[in-house]
């Protein structure tokens, strides 16, 4: 599949712009900006230096709805895949990927990596109001 490769292709362009060193010294998130209408993919720094882009020629003009949550499912997948190269970039831990649309809005937490922690998919904070809240209503019936 094409979109797969480009993607893969576009994973591998970010890992060796922060290739493993000793002296790491580089205190950044990776930023995806992906932008419907194009197709474009970017990779930004926390400064908003651009680390590479391509064109997934399926996503051009793609209308869906859905379209951010298979982008983001996509990525997730293709990550986990990559692991063993892009847990260890030579980036200061911990650095996250982060999906952004192309008005620079949040979308989805990707990936986290830590020294001994990894977290691929779902937002860290994902469900949590609803998890505090069954929480207090466990104690209050409980009294």
């Amino acid at each position: 599949m094409k979109t797969i490769e480009n993607v893969n292709r576009f994973l591998n362009k970010v890992a060796e712009k922060f290739p493993q060193r000793d002296d790491m010294c580089k205190m950044t998130d990776i930023h995806v900006r992906v932008a419907q209408d194009s197709g474009e993919m970017l990779a930004f720094d926390d400064d908003d230096n651009e680390i590479t882009r391509c064109v997934v020629e399926e996503w051009i003009e793609n209308k869906d709805d859905d379209f951010y949550d298979k982008v983001t499912k996509l990525l997730r997948e293709q990550i986990a895949a990559h692991a063993d190269k892009l847990e260890n970039l030579g980036i200061l831990k911990p650095y996250s990927w982060v999906l952004e649309n192309d008005e620079l809005e949040h979308i989805a937490e990707l990936y986290l990596a830590d020294d001994d922690t990894m977290i691929i998919g779902g937002d860290l904070m994902e469900d949590l109001e609803s998890d505090l809240d069954s929480f207090m209503n466990k104690l209050f019936d409980e009294n």
